[in-house]
């Protein structure tokens, strides 16, 4: 199949489904807004936006604005924010974690995924109109709409990534409305006072035995391929906050579950200079960037607000900037002469990043298997205690929570534990509240998707659970999905593949029946850094896989107002043992590295093919064999015991026809690879 052919059809089976629905009937569920009800039903969970939009709009008006763009990001392009940054959420009690809102004068409309469909009927009031897209062509449309000819339509330059801004000027463009960027934030000055105020918490240095290598070192190599890139840049522009992190060993506390802090880097090839807050960094973080001053290893120290200000001095010099285009903004980017640009998708720092040498291997491989003894404490715990209504959802995360902090080198969770019952495990990413929280019961699935920061290494699981009866459906698709999580764990492909191209692995056990799901497959995963680290993993924007490389495995299913099912795994890529070898570099295949056994309740074993149930088998040696030790190391006999049950190997006689599925998946594979030239 040709390639434009095989993208549409593979288009086709993500999102037809979507297409040719009838209308349907008001809502009479209570959980979500009604705004066709008069009056208008919003549940308790929506925010009263009503009074700050009246300032917004009056903002608007001061400034000649008609529409104004409010995107969920800050100015790092992060996917997770600090709460002073969280404008979108401010502005329409939207939590979710991908979202843009635009605001004319007398309307308002927040587009996003199909991830967040339900939870933003939950938390609008009706002064919103919920657009399900997140096309910018969408955006733009309902702008032309909405704004009169000659109308401004204005944003903050600094809160949107090159791409964005090309596609919204490129929207407008002959439209007789004007693309106004204002630096003044106009979301901030609506917020005024009530704004929370900056991080003032310390910047550190990770210690030696945690990090994969010296500063000095990282810095090096950097400039090595500046050095050997055809076009020999001067300089790399770093504004991903994780970049300047994982640089110089240095970690923060600016964002809730992320160790990153505020900061932009400009490496030349012969100095140095950090843009951050400079009474912030402890006196061992600052001995060890000013201990090769004077000299090109010294790091110059300047605020963080005066990185526009010095890349405006710099590209004044016959000079190239390299940079990465997926976390660079609008604002910092239009600084430069276009001539003295070397654009790339992704810095040579964040690609760097993604490979993990041997000691970074081996310190998420640890920290995978104290997190999972945390994990069985908490499997353990739910078995005991929801049958007697013991446990609900917040009460749940708190739990998993305090299991992962007494665990050693613990720093915390490494996002808002999603800990979903019954219909709310059906959002993608639900998160509980202390006041509505629903009781888990052994009468419905649970699903938790956590994960833990350690100074070795960040982690990130999801299980799903019932501990009753599971309906025929809910066994079936649970199945299907662990299918998916098999398929791809130990699919061998060649070196140099594109994510994008094995992808639909995991879902092929689901598209056999009809059922799929809609949110990506997996993400990457840092050394004590974000839980979703680019440019790894399964979408189109996201690097080759190459050995060293972590991604999550994270195939689901949600039946929307019933149930939802999720298993994920963190996994390394590594080199293949294969018995024969074509071309110079070795095949690769994945070593899963989160290691707690799967739901034995809801396997129906008459799915898997035999080579599945020799995969389960396999993994759970490796569970006992790691995770065994480690619980008897730290007394945990009931939480051994329960290990030693739930990892019984399943037969092998036990398996369905589903072993003719295997032959197909080869074939499969040999499309895919050979459609897209991998």
């Amino acid at each position: 199949m040709s390639l434009p052919l095989w993208i549409a059809a593979w288009a086709l089976l993500l999102h037809g489904c979507a297409a040719g629905r009838a209308p349907q009937a008001p809502s009479t569920r209570s959980d979500i807004r009604d705004c066709s009800a008069e009056p208008p039903y919003l549940p308790p969970t929506a925010t009263n936006s009503t009074a700050r939009l009246a300032v917004l709009r009056g903002i608007l008006r001061t400034h000649g604005v008609h529409a104004y763009i409010v995107p969920s990001t800050d100015a790092h392009m992060s996917e997770y924010i600090s709460e002073r940054d969280a404008r979108l959420g401010w502005l329409t009690g939207f939590t979710g974690s991908a979202g843009t809102a635009v605001v004319t004068r007398d309307k308002a409309a927040l587009w996003t995924d199909s991830r967040y469909w339900t939870q933003a009927e939950r938390e609008l009031d009706c002064n919103w109109e919920l657009q399900r897209t997140t096309s910018i062509e969408s955006i733009a449309t309902w702008i032309l709409k909405e704004v009169p000819a000659e109308g401004n339509v204005s944003l903050d330059p600094f809160l949107f990534s090159i791409d964005t801004w090309n596609s919204y000027s490129r929207a407008l463009r002959g439209s007789g409305r004007t693309l106004l960027p204002v630096e003044t934030n106009l979301v901030d000055q609506a917020w005024g006072d009530q704004r929370p105020p900056p991080s003032s918490s310390e910047i550190y240095s990770l210690p030696a035995e945690f990090t994969g290598s010296r500063w000095q070192d990282k810095v090096a190599g950097i400039r090595q391929r500046m050095e050997q890139h055809a076009r020999r840049p001067t300089a790399v522009l770093l504004s991903g906050l994780e970049e300047t992190a994982w640089l110089f060993n240095l970690r923060g506390d600016d964002i809730p579950y992320n160790p990153v802090f505020y900061s932009y880097t400009l490496l030349t090839n012969t100095t140095i200079s950090l843009f951050a807050e400079q009474s912030r960094l402890s006196q061992e973080a600052r001995q060890s960037l000013r201990s090769g001053c004077p000299g090109p290893l010294c790091v110059e120290l300047q605020d963080y607000g005066q990185v526009s200000a010095h890349l405006r001095r710099y590209a004044q010099g016959n000079v190239t900037v390299w940079l990465g285009t997926e976390y660079t903004t609008y604002g910092l980017y239009a600084i430069v002469p276009q001539e003295k640009l070397l654009e790339e998708s992704y810095s040579p720092v964040m690609t760097a990043k993604a490979v993990k040498n041997a000691h970074e291997q081996e310190m998420l491989r640890a920290a995978h298997v104290r997190d999972a003894v945390a994990v069985i404490q908490y499997l353990l715990w739910l078995e005991r205690t929801v049958p007697h209504g013991q446990v609900d959802e917040f009460s749940g995360a708190q739990r998993i929570d305090a299991f992962r902090w007494a665990q050693e080198h613990s720093r915390g969770p490494s996002f808002e534990s999603i800990s979903a019952s019954g219909l709310n495990a059906a959002l993608a990413h639900y998160s509980p509240s202390n006041g509505s929280s629903r009781t888990l019961s052994a009468r419905e699935m649970y699903l938790f998707d956590t994960g833990g920061q350690y100074l070795d290494g960040t982690t990130d699981i999801t299980r799903t659970v019932h501990w009753g009866e599971p309906t025929p459906l809910q066994k079936e698709a649970y199945t299907r999905v662990l299918m998916g999580n098999i398929d791809l764990s130990r699919l061998v492909f060649p070196s140099n593949t594109a994510g994008r191209t094995v992808e639909s692995f995991a879902r092929r056990a689901l598209w056999d029946v009809g059922l799929n799901y809609g949110h990506g497959t997996g993400h990457g995963i840092g050394n004590f850094l974000s839980v979703h680290e680019w440019p790894v993993g399964f979408q189109s924007n996201n690097v080759p896989l190459e050995a060293g490389m972590f991604t999550s495995i994270e195939p689901g299913y949600y039946q929307d107002g019933d149930f939802g099912i999720r298993i994920e795994d963190v996994a390394l890529v590594v080199e293949a043992q294969t018995e024969h070898q074509s071309g110079e570099k070795p095949f690769l295949t994945f070593e899963v590295v989160s290691l707690v056994p799967y739901d034995r309740n809801l396997i129906d074993l008459s799915l898997l093919s035999p080579e599945q149930i020799r995969y389960l088998n396999s993994y759970y040696e490796r569970i006992r064999a790691h995770v065994g030790p480690e619980l008897r190391r730290q007394q945990l006999e009931d939480e051994y015991v329960w290990l030693q049950e739930s990892t019984e190997p399943f037969a092998v006689s036990s398996a369905g026809s589903a072993a003719a599925g295997s032959l197909a998946l080869a074939a499969l594979l040999s499309v895919l690879l050979s459609g897209l030239g991998a």
